[in-house]
């Protein structure tokens, strides 16, 4: 992997970390991943007028992708409510990983090899340690612990349909951008839903703070993106994890939650796994 590319991808990791920050230090968690929703729709709609138009193979997979991205959001933002972002935001993340593998040998046929397997033990223990970080679950954790996993598992559906989906398309950044533009309002539109004339009261305090976390995360996907047209696209995968670590730093020096030894050495070993199993 090239210097540009390496440090392409750890800018890419750290912003993914940052961006969800954000929506977790927003207390109204809703209004905070409106905004950020709102942000990404205004990218996509500048870059659907810089690429073609995906073919109609690919609508199906977008469509459904779209769907996904928005539950996805929906159980992370609820995770983000209930639990630790040093503990929600690495088993959303580490979870997705391990069920893509699991579901490429099950589902697809395809067949793990030592080091494959052996990563997927380590992200198995590794998860299963950061949610017994705290002690012995607790009664009161379950919905917490149950969104985030919820998050991940969809993250997983959402990456095999791209994965169908890009096929069928020959340019990525056409799919990318017409994927986020077609996702972007839904969030929006459950919140006027939920909110109805409150919403535009409740955006405002945190408006610059919001949009900030959506352009964030548009760009750390467009780095990737670029990243993996420019590198060995597994080795940039499992880069981009390292984006846990920094989310541990994040939840120690922002948010003030215990540092947990037990926490960082468990988002390491999710992290060395996620890299054999790429």
């Amino acid at each position: 992997m090239s210097a540009p590319v390496l440090t392409t991808v750890l800018t890419a990791a750290v912003l993914h970390a940052v961006w969800n920050s954000i929506a977790h230090r927003i207390p109204d968690k809703l209004t905070g991943f409106t905004l950020i929703s709102v942000a990404c729709t205004g990218c996509a709609a500048v870059l659907v007028c810089l690429a073609p138009l995906p073919p109609a193979g690919a609508w199906p997979f977008l469509a459904a992708s779209a769907a996904l991205q928005v539950t996805s959001q929906l159980f992370l933002l609820r995770a983000y409510q209930l639990g630790d972002f040093g503990q929600m935001y690495p088993l959303a993340r580490g979870v997705a990983p391990l069920l893509v593998a699991i579901a490429s040998v099950t589902l697809l046929g395809g067949a793990l090899t030592m080091l494959q397997a052996a990563g997927v033990l380590l992200v198995s223990g590794g998860l299963a340690t950061l949610a017994l970080a705290s002690g012995r679950i607790r009664r009161a954790q379950l919905p917490a612990l149950g969104a985030a996993l919820g998050s991940g598992t969809i993250i997983a559906s959402y990456t095999l349909v791209d994965s169908l989906g890009v096929r069928h398309s020959p340019d990525a950044l056409a799919y990318t951008a017409w994927l986020f533009l077609l996702q972007g309002p839904l969030m929006p539109l459950i919140a006027l839903a939920r909110r109805r004339g409150k919403l535009l009261a409740q955006v405002r305090p945190v408006l610059g703070t919001g949009l900030l976390g959506g352009v964030l995360s548009m760009t750390a996907y467009g780095l990737v993106v670029w990243a993996q047209a420019h590198g060995e696209v597994a080795a940039v995968a499992a880069l981009r994890e390292t984006g846990i670590l920094v989310a541990a730093i994040i939840a120690t020096l922002l948010f003030r939650e215990p540092f947990g030894r037990l926490r960082l050495v468990a988002g390491a070993v999710v992290l060395t796994g996620i890299g054999l199993m790429r």
